[in-house]
């Protein structure tokens, strides 16, 4: 702010804040000050952009200047009393500005104060901005041409005024409405409860809004619409009721989409309650009617088709050409027996509506026929019995909706009315297109369901493994030989799984029973096994384990299973498994309810060992025990199922001894005594299936084989690693020594940090490297993700990046974590060197699993 002295006036203190009685808003206002003289003292740049006068123009002459006309010395006076009073002043004042442009300013003036010893007041002003006024006409316009209809009603309930947009609702003249009721020129059904609820509000004086109703319109009246009004009363000064005011809004999108949603909703309840395409095709019909439709049929293809193929020969006997050939699956009317049809459930169709064709079906819309007409030439001469019908019962309009559902073509599903007087519209084909929508996925869920149960027949067998995998430990080979076709899919299954540490797991099982049930189960049962293998369990708990799963899935059979999937409610189900470990050349086995296994030595001795005979699976709460046998190299190990054991004589013990006949002879390839011994045992087919799975086991040489005692000190940790360099380099495999050094320090870094001794450190190399460290603790290793402020915590997630896999076992003295690396291709086979300082491995080192 510039003045007329050294720059802005000083006073005793801020200028004046603003208060009730004379408040000043600076902002972006206008503000001078001024003397009491009159002289301006002080101009703002607000002031200048205003009138445009600059603060060099202004200061120091007198504001009576930018008044517009002349000086009214009495008014000035009083404001100058008012604000010397304290109170300040605020109103309207005229200024000319630099342009000699009139400008109208709402101006506040403060309470005085002193500047520099004399006495000033703080102006504030902004232009005055005009106020829009509304005149008769635009309010008239306003009124008349609104979107919401409105009306003026006397107490007596008699039009006084209404806007164009009622009218155009009513579809009735404004002359024929004034001076009358609503009852006068609206449906009588209609009418009587908007004038109930008028004469409510007049009464009560509380008004009524949003109230909805369905009604139709003298100008079209085929056509339901949907309307929401409301009713407010009218008073005058002395708040007398004088009429009722009277608003309607044309709702009818909202309705229809409101109705839709409520049809598709309670539709999904209704419609596809089980997987039988039939029986999802009627519960259409019987939804629609009389929701929807008097008359409702589905015909469904006989062969659903891909949408890429409309030009398929759609053609046959009774057949016209192009008409695709479909089935009537469903269909529902409000007369009993459904007397409109021409054609039954389960006969042959080909109706598409007229003039369509077959491509209606793959790429058409929802066909709409507001109005049949069935003595039309399309009617008459190519549906010249279904014309008879449409005339004999009313049939008036039609909607026919495509049935498309994930790319397959399914059918038509047609919509007709006849004792309901209106006329399918546009606003009726969303809701017909979203009932088929919706049937259209039940019924493709139950055809798909349907090929898939037949298909599962030929599945079964794919359940079963296709390759198995010994590994170095074993050679395995294997036979199954499914039961007599009358009988059904059985549920016999086995599995090699590859273990940790060299070793391999074998199962053989057989779920109780035949058909879907049972091939599902044993799907169910040979993953299960996989995964809880896996998990490196000793066969035992992997046993009671597996017994839970059978209890669930037991309990999970429906009373009536046998009837409604059309095989036999598991009731349970029989297993061996075994871990062959070829460090040891020990094998572990358990087994629940199931045959023993037969072992021949490399010398021909065959036998069975004395396994603990545990409860089938299912039964639950009895134990399972393990039994450890030694198996010298190249011995045969031999899993079956009671089918191949029990023949025709059901003999168990006779067909034992032929079992270990058979398989004992010499001179074949495991693969074909395999096959010998089915076809030797069961030449002719059996009420049952079996499995057999044979396995010849090798040892691992001791020069593949290295193990150390590591110290309980982290001073060890460098020597340790020493040593496995060295042995790497003695292997040939220098390529993995820097990996495998890493994985090493890791692991056992850890044990001596967090476990207790003895430490042991294992190293086999087979077809993969194999790193194991052991301890005494049962503690489980967890994998986790260090912060970036951590020191430490990712010693188990270097490890899962280095190596292929890695996992923990448990054995009885403790815990064992695991590490494995691939070979490197261009890596020979080791050569039998001795190991580098270590002494002599024995055949079960500490540690091991066993």
């Amino acid at each position: 702010m510039a003045s007329a002295d050294e720059g802005p006036p000083a006073g005793p203190g801020p200028l004046p804040a603003a208060d009730p009685r004379g408040a000043v808003r600076l902002g972006d206002d206008a503000v001078a000050v001024i003397a009491g003289d009159g002289t301006v003292i002080g101009w703002t740049r607000g002031a200048e952009a205003l009138l445009g006068y600059a603060a060099a123009e202004m200061v120091g002459r007198s504001a009576a200047l930018l008044l517009a006309g002349a000086p009214d010395t009495r008014r000035t006076s009083a404001i100058a009393a008012r604000s010397r009073e304290g109170s300040g002043w605020s109103g309207q004042i005229a200024l000319r500005g630099r342009d000699d442009r009139l400008i109208d300013v709402d101006v506040r003036v403060s309470a005085s104060f002193l500047v520099a010893g004399r006495e000033g007041f703080l102006v504030s002003g902004r232009e005055r901005t005009p106020q829009w006024t509304v005149d008769g006409s635009v309010l008239e316009g306003f009124l008349t041409r609104s979107p919401v209809g409105m009306a003026v009603l006397d107490p007596e309930l008699r039009y006084i005024w209404l806007n164009d947009t009622l009218e155009q609702f009513g579809g009735v003249p404004r002359e024929q409405r004034l001076g009358r009721r609503p009852a006068d020129v609206l449906p009588g059904l209609l009418a009587a409860p908007l004038e109930r609820l008028m004469r409510q509000v007049l009464a009560s004086g509380v008004p009524v809004t949003d109230y909805e109703y369905l009604g139709w319109s003298w100008s079209d009246p085929n056509r339901r619409r949907a309307y929401s009004s409301s009713f407010f009363p009218l008073a005058d000064a002395e708040e007398n009721r004088i009429g009722i005011g009277y608003m309607v809004l044309d709702v009818t999108d909202r309705w229809n989409a409101r109705r839709l949603l409520a049809l598709v909703n309670e539709a999904g309840a209704s419609i596809g309650s089980t997987l039988d395409v039939q029986r999802t095709a009627q519960e259409l019909a019987d939804f629609a009617v009389p929701r929807f439709a008097d008359f409702v049929f589905v015909d469904l293809l006989e062969t659903p088709l891909g949408r890429d193929r409309p030009d398929t020969p759609l053609s046959g006997p009774g057949m016209q050409v192009g008409r695709p050939p479909m089935r009537r699956m469903g269909m529902s009317s409000v007369r009993e027996g459904c007397p409109e049809a021409v054609v039954q459930i389960g006969e042959r169709v080909e109706f598409v509506p007229p003039p369509h064709d077959v491509h209606l079906l793959f790429d058409g819309d929802p066909v709409l026929l507001p109005m049949l007409d069935p003595d039309s030439h399309t009617w008459a001469v190519e549906h010249p019995a279904r014309a008879a019908r449409i005339r004999e019962f009313g049939l008036h309009s039609l909607i026919s909706v495509p049935m498309r559902a994930r790319d397959t073509v399914l059918g038509l599903t047609t919509f007709m009315r006849s004792q309901n007087p209106v006329p399918f519209d546009e606003d009726d084909v969303a809701p017909a297109r979203e009932l088929v929508a919706r049937a259209a996925v039940c019924v493709d869920n139950a055809r798909r369901y349907t090929r898939e149960h037949t298909a599962a027949l030929v599945l079964q067998e794919s359940l079963l493994p296709h390759t198995l995998r010994g590994g170095t430990a074993l050679d395995v080979a294997s036979s199954y030989l499914p039961a007599d076709a009358k009988v059904g899919v059985g549920g016999d299954w086995f599995d090699v799984i590859p273990l940790s540490g060299a070793r391999v797991g074998l199962v053989i099982g057989d779920v109780v029973g035949h058909g879907i049930s049972a091939a599902a189960t044993m799907g169910r049962l040979r993953t299960a096994v996989q995964t809880l293998a896996d998990m490196d369990l000793a066969p035992d708990e992997l046993l009671a384990r597996l017994d839970d799963l059978v209890m669930r899935l037991s309990e999970e059979e429906p009373a009536g299973g046998k009837a409604d999937r059309g095989g036999t409610t598991v009731l349970g189900a029989t297993c061996l498994y075994a871990v062959y470990d070829p460090a040891s050349r020990c094998c572990t086995m358990a087994r629940a309810g199931h045959p023993p296994p037969v072992i021949v030595t490399p010398q021909g001795a065959v036998s069975f060992p004395d396994l603990p005979l545990g409860p089938p699976l299912g039964l639950g709460g009895l134990p399972f025990e393990s039994l450890e046998v030694e198996l010298p190299e190249g011995s045969l190990l031999g899993l079956y199922t009671d089918g191949l054991i029990e023949g025709p004589e059901k003999d168990v013990e006779q067909g034992k001894v032929r079992l270990g006949r058979a398989i004992s002879r010499e001179g074949l390839p495991l693969e074909e005594l395999c096959e010998a011994v089915v076809k030797e045992l069961l030449p002719v087919p059996q009420p049952d299936d079996i499995a057999l799975l044979l396995a010849r086991t090798h040892a691992l040489r001791p020069d593949r084989l290295v193990s150390w005692e590591v110290p309980l000190d982290p001073a060890a940790v460098g020597a340790t690693r020493n040593k496995v360099a060295r042995q790497l380099e003695a292997w040939g495999l220098d390529e993995l020594t820097m990996t495998t050094e890493l994985i090493v320090s890791e692991l056992v870094t850890n044990a001596i940090r967090y476990a207790s001794g003895p430490v042991r450190l294992r190293l086999l190399l087979q077809s993969v490297l194999t790193c194991e460290v052991s301890d005494a603790s049962s503690t489980t290793p967890r994998l986790r993700h260090a912060r970036t402020t951590d020191e430490g915590g990712r010693g188990l997630f270097l490890v899962a990046q280095l190596a292929r896999r890695w996992g923990t076992r448990y054995t009885h003295r403790g815990k064992i974590i695991w590490a494995e690396q691939g070979l490197p291709s261009s890596s020979p086979p080791p050569p039998p060197v001795p190991t580098v300082g270590s002494p002599p491995v024995s055949p079960s080192p500490p540690g091991s699993s066993g």
